[in-house]
Parts: C-alpha cells; structure tokens; sequence
C-alpha cells in the first residue's frame, strides 16, 4: 500500500562484442546507443508486464542550450518515454519508434518534470511514484578519478544497502568497450531470484 525504498543491486556485464554488436544495430538504425538499449530495457519491461505499452524514465542532463554548458550545477530534469511495443515490432521498428520518442521528449527536456505531473494529473497512488516505476539512466559523461594529496575517497553511500526511488532501476555506461552497470529493484516487490532471471 506505501511505497518502500529499501532495495538492492546486481550487477549486468555485457561483454565487448555483444556491445559492439548494440553499437553496430544502433549505427545501422540510425539512433545511439542510448535509444538501442532503451528499447531492450523496454522489451523486457513489456515481457515482464504484459503491456504492449511502457513509459520508462530517464534522466536528462538539461544543458540543452549553449549559455549552460559552461555553468556549474544540477541542472538534470526527468523525462518520461511513453514506449508503443505494439504489433510485434522488428528490433529496427522498434530503436526507430523509441529513437522518434526520445528525441520528442528531449526538445521538451526544459519542463520540470514536477509540471508534467500537474499537468498530466494521473492517479495518484502512496504505493508507487506517478507516471512510470520503472527508470534507465545511461552514464555517457566522462569520468575522471579525483586525487588528492592525504585524502583516501570512495563513492558516497559505498557498501551501504541501495535505495530503491522505483520499482527497478537500469543503469549502464560504457566501460573500456564493455557495457556495465547494475539493476537496482525494490526488495518489497521482488527477490534476488526472480531479478537474476530477468537479467539472464
């Protein structure tokens, strides 16, 4: 009835040539990586719900115009993705129907997500977060280590128990040509079984 937030993470490796081939279909279909694997989490979504129809969030790192690239801040808003996998869709139909809904969303990334809501009014629920549960982030931003003289760092939050803001959360980033990242789900609503089998 209320919406639990303690959670739990696994880990998803996909080695370098299947990530080459994701890069390759991507190149083929004209979309990025981005678009590719949001299509694959939506397929499994839609297996997984029964639904011909998901809407998955994202994060969007909102420095759409040129006079913000060089401010420092958050500036990241959420975007919900309505994703039609009616009909059967081939894998190419499919990357072209999220390509064409992600770039829609993505001329519209400076509205709050808070405004969508209001605007949207859906019905609203203390068990589950309005408009989607479930969330693919995809890390392409560069990452550097930070050193400093004395000074021992970790990531904040290192070996403590996941929070889970959504049923399940995907999150990818390519790393030294693999794709890796982990599923964070909320353990009142699955167990590590049944999350290990969806990733498999």
């Amino acid at each position: 009835a209320h919406q639990d937030t303690a959670g739990a993470s696994l880990p998803l490796v996909l080695d370098e040539p299947l990530a080459d081939a994701l890069r390759a279909l991507s190149q083929r279909s004209g979309a990025t990586l981005f678009m590719t694997l949001l299509a694959a989490w939506s397929t499994v979504l839609s297996r997984l719900s029964g639904q011909a129809e998901v809407v998955v969030g994202t994060p969007t790192a909102n420095r759409g115009r040129a006079e913000t690239e060089g401010l420092i801040g958050l500036f990241i808003n959420t975007l919900a993705l309505r994703v039609d996998l009616s009909g059967a869709p081939s894998a190419a139909a499919l990357i072209g129907r999220v390509r064409d809904a992600a770039l829609a969303a993505q001329a519209h990334q400076d509205i709050p997500f808070e405004q969508v809501v209001e605007r949207v009014k859906p019905a609203r629920s203390t068990a589950h977060t309005p408009l989607f549960q479930a969330m693919f982030t995809w890390q392409n931003t560069p990452r550097t280590t930070l050193q400093l003289p004395g000074l021992t760092l970790s990531h904040a939050g290192a070996g403590a128990e996941a929070t889970a803001k959504f049923d399940v959360s995907l999150d990818l980033q390519e790393v030294g040509g693999r794709i890796k990242g982990g599923l964070t789900y909320a353990t009142a609503l699955f167990d590590a079984a049944t999350v290990e089998r969806h990733l498999t």
